[in-house]
């Protein structure tokens, strides 16, 4: 990236368009590029309430000056490029220590790797330093004291030397300045070319202040090594309480957002401790070694007695006794000869270093491929502070959400202790820029909106309190038969027949008619327990086909499956495959406990009932259109969600899923229908959302995956299809560098879809982002609780420019409530601020699977949930890359990766809430 000298950073970067779109799509976009929409004002409904937010007013006395963008590089002696990561900031530190008067005494800000600020000019713009730097990183991948394959006489030389001095070239190049006025702008309101460029500049201050201080740095969190803010949840895997720290820009001015933030690191100290425990034994006789290959790989260790680090290469073939390397030695002559020895001989015999338990054990190889360098696995504890950053299993995930709570009250002191203890005022590089922070709590005013009236069986209308209600004496609204089941049980220890006999009478409770099941209750046979999953489901398959063919019940139209293991269940995959992709049966799973309650079993049947076609609760409005929101109950509307999952850290080959499900049977707006395609991995835009294509008789056709969920679109209790003249788009997991995309490639995309169907159909568009990857919070002026559900913020902390509010529907029973931070990016259709902000209140509340009001409007958890589950699917799909990404709506560019296609789901349940 350029810049252009005295005008400071880039101006942003145009939105990126994927390559694999066609000439047609792109051309909008050059044309005439959307922003998001400025705020048309706030809203007014609901009762007033005064808040507090983690956001701190940021202070600023220094309007007219510059900082100065340098670049850095930094080479050997001999000119090669130091690649190791975090030697820059060692080397940058004596840079200035020792170059103090070059520097004009200026204090500097370094991000670590390329680009250095500064607060004002330094005294030229090029200037080359030469530093000396003891006992570098980079002796990691050098022989050190402990190393077998050196002389002894070299050993004891290199003993006597301490440490291992290296010289570095340090070259810096002024890049472009940045006026420091956009900052006191920002604090009027007021946004500049500049602002984002200053804000970056301020947010590496705290990164390096953080980094001064020995702390894990994780883009814009950091995280102190004390014990006190570890948190063991198995595994050798250990989560560390830390701090995410960013500014922003809003109707107050420019703040400063802390929060709490945890990350995964491995347990630190002694290697065999770390594998006893990731591998759940007891005695490390039983360590399962090719495991433990794979669980120390890059790891770093710190060796004694040198106390030097190095990074893990891999482990010896043979153990520490047995394993023989090639060493140095002098004979009786004086003369070097090369001799053969075990590394067990060498430490205790030639070096005097007692061995307690390593013979038995394989040795630490930090050397390289073709020269190990072996270190007895007792001499080695791994160093803090080391990411873990493979996928947690379910138990982990669990423990980590459990340890990482807090209340409002213990937050709110973990913050003010956090910034007491980050001391940022008191940084140089911020002391010389005029800007301090302050150390209260922004107060805002925020108003909580009534819950909306729901409607249930019998025509009966009710509000929920606090955000819940429940099923205690009320029917569900449009409850459905359950005939033609089945049950199967795979090794769960269950009574099937009690379960079976509480699930009727508890359906019959709450108005769902379930008949009695087949007769057979399908058990797994015990000889199939251990075998693969797929093999399970197939077994259990020809069991059900075998009896069924006896009688005359005929193929199943539902079948509920319980499963031993709770999540973690290998079988869930493809058992949900063969149903929903082969057989057409809805299904659904359960893990029961011990005891099951009525409580219990509401729960299953509110999905039973969603996934059979039936609804378990509406809003009143839906049924009583001329009550409330006339641009959504009197005009034909359309609502989506849509969301792409990613596979989970370390699954390479697992390619990414794109959800979009759409409201049916207007004017509902509780029952969905979804459409998944698979795509390229860790690709956030859903690049096929419309795809023109042919047919079998060469006629054109959209095969994108928004006309495929629009074509159902119906009018409620009619069979005749009319097209939405009002269509909203709720988009979850979307930054805000990635809203031009949304607008101009995602929308534009839709656009085209209507008008491929009928060159004259326009409909109305409104585009809302659902963010919940953020660290905002708020909390009760007075009172230890959480907020109310329904509190909504849309002013003070919100955009200075663009229309976005934050919303709390859900109570928060269990730690701190995290809000929903929703971005209007644009709207066609006109809605005024009270009735965007209560229609998403509204759509917190029509969530089938669930009593409670949730967290997001319920087609983002739709659509999440259909992309998960059929992530699951493909987890156990053939993954062969003979398969071209054209057959799900991609297209393979040279060099390209193919992605599977995502299986099509069999037309008996491609219609239904299958995944609710």
């Amino acid at each position: 990236m350029g810049f252009d000298k005295g005008k400071g950073l880039p101006p942003p970067s145009p939105p990126v368009v994927p390559s694999n779109l066609v000439p047609e799509i792109l051309e909008p976009i050059k044309k005439n590029t959307l922003l998001p929409m400025a705020r048309r004002g706030s809203g007014t409904k609901g009762v007033k309430t005064h808040l507090l937010t983690n956001h701190f007013r940021v202070n600023f006395n220094n309007s007219n000056g510059h900082f100065f963008h340098y670049s850095v590089a930094i080479t050997y002696e001999d000119g090669r490029p130091v690649e190791a990561k975090g030697i820059g900031r060692k080397i940058l530190e004596k840079v200035q220590e020792t170059y103090r008067t070059d520097l004009g005494s200026k204090y500097f800000a370094y991000d670590g790797e390329k680009t250095l600020f500064t607060v004002g000019a330094l005294p030229s713009n090029k200037l080359d330093f030469s530093i000396v730097l003891e006992d570098t990183p980079s002796s990691r991948n050098n022989t050190g004291n402990a190393s077998p394959n050196e002389s002894n006489d070299a050993d004891m030389k290199r003993s006597r030397r301490p440490n291992q001095s290296k010289k570095f070239m340090v070259e810096i190049s002024y890049a472009a300045r940045i006026p420091m006025q956009a900052i006191a702008s920002a604090l009027q309101g007021k946004e500049t070319d500049y602002l984002q460029d200053a804000i970056r500049v301020l947010d590496v201050i705290l990164r390096q202040s953080a980094a001064r201080q020995g702390c894990l740095l994780v883009r814009q969190s950091f995280f102190h090594n004390d014990v006190q803010n570890f948190v063991h949840i198995g595994g050798g895997v250990t989560g560390v309480r830390g701090f995410h720290s960013s500014f922003r820009t809003t109707q107050g001015g420019l703040s400063l957002n802390i929060d709490t933030s945890t990350t995964m690191v491995v347990q630190p100290g002694h290697v065999v401790d770390f594998l006893l425990v990731n591998q759940n034994v007891k005695d490390p006789k039983y360590l399962d070694w090719n495991k433990a290959r794979r669980a120390l790989k890059n790891l770093r260790v710190q060796v004694a007695p040198s106390n030097r680090e190095y990074k893990i290469t891999g482990l010896s073939e043979e153990r520490c006794q047995d394993q023989m390397f090639t060493r140095n030695s002098k004979n009786e002559k004086g003369e070097v000869e090369e001799v053969q020895t075990t590394v067990y001989k060498y430490f205790t015999e030639f070096r005097g270093i007692p061995l307690r338990y390593s013979g038995d054990f394989p040795c630490i190889n930090v050397g390289k491929p073709k020269r190990p360098t072996f270190i007895p696995i007792e001499h080695c504890e791994l160093v803090s502070l080391q990411r873990y950053t493979k996928s947690l299993n379910s138990l982990q995930r669990a423990s980590l959400v459990e340890k990482s709570r807090q209340r409002p009250p213990e937050r709110m002191a973990s913050l003010t202790n956090g910034l007491k203890k980050s001391n940022y005022n008191a940084d140089l590089v911020l002391q010389e820029s005029g800007v301090s922070i302050g150390s209260s709590f922004t107060q805002v005013e925020g108003r909580v909106l009534p819950a909306p009236r729901l409607k249930v069986g019998n025509g009966e209308e009710f509000q929920p309190r606090d955000g819940r209600w429940n099923f205690n004496y009320k029917k569900l609204v449009e409850p459905v038969t359950v005939t033609k089941w089945a049950v199967v049980n795979f090794s769960a220890r269950c009574d099937t027949n009690r379960l079976i006999s509480d699930l009727i009478r508890c359906g019959r409770m709450k108005g769902i008619n379930v008949e009695a099941p087949y007769k057979v209750v399908f058990q797994e046979d015990p000889n199939y327990r251990g075998a693969p999953a797929n093999i399970r489901v197939e077994k259990m398959f020809e069991q059900m086909q075998s009896e069924l063919r006896k009688g005359k019940e005929g193929r199943p139209k539902f079948i509920l499956c319980i499963l031993a293991e709770k999540k973690n269940s290998l079988v869930y995959g493809p058992w949900k495959r063969r149903n929903l992709v082969e057989e057409g049966i809805v299904t659904q799973c359960i893990a029961p406990t011990p005891k099951i309650n009525d409580q219990y079993l509401t729960n299953v049947l509110l999905k039973i009932n969603a996934k059979l076609g039936g609804l378990n609760s509406l809003l009143a409005m839906e049924r009583s259109p001329r009550a409330m929101m006339p641009l959504v109950t009197q005009v034909p509307t359309f609502i989506v969600g849509m969301d792409v999952s990613h596979g989970s850290p370390g699954q390479s080959d697992i390619p990414s899923v794109a959800a979009v499900v759409g409201s049916i049977e207007w004017p509902l707006i509780s029952k969905y229908r979804a459409c998944v395609r698979t795509q390229s991995r860790k690709v956030e835009m859903i690049d096929n959302l419309f795809k023109p294509a042919t047919n079998e008789k060469g006629e054109p056709v959209d095969d994108g995956i928004f006309r495929l969920t629009s074509s159902t679109f119906k009018l409620h209790s009619h069979s005749k299809k009319r097209k939405p003249e009002h269509i909203i788009i709720f988009r979850d997991g979307v930054s805000e560098s990635q809203f031009n995309q949304v607008l101009n490639i995602e929308l534009d995309q839709m656009m085209q879809a209507c008008k491929f169907v009928e060159e004259n159909w326009e409909p109305k568009f409104t585009v809302i982002i659902a963010q919940k990857n953020h660290h905002t919070k708020f909390f009760q002026a007075e009172g230890p609780g959480n907020v109310p559900p329904g509190t909504i913020i849309d002013s003070k902390i919100c955009h200075p420019r663009n229309n976005d509010f934050y919303l709390c529907a859900h109570n928060g029973m269990i730690g701190t409530t995290r809000p929903t931070h929703y971005h209007v990016l644009y709207d066609d259709i006109g809605f005024s601020t009270d009735d965007l902000q209560e229609l998403v209140h509204s759509l917190s509340y029509v969530y089938q699977r669930s009593t409670t009001a949730i967290s997001v409007v319920a087609p983002v958890c739709y659509a999440h949930l259909a992309a998960a589950q059929m992530g699951t699917v493909m987890k156990f799909e053939d993954m062969s890359l003979s398969e071209t990404s054209s057959t799900h709506g991609g297209i393979t560019t040279p060099g390209a990766v193919p992605v599977p296609p995502m299986p099509k789901l069999n037309a008996n349940v491609a219609s239904s809430m299958f995944f609710c």
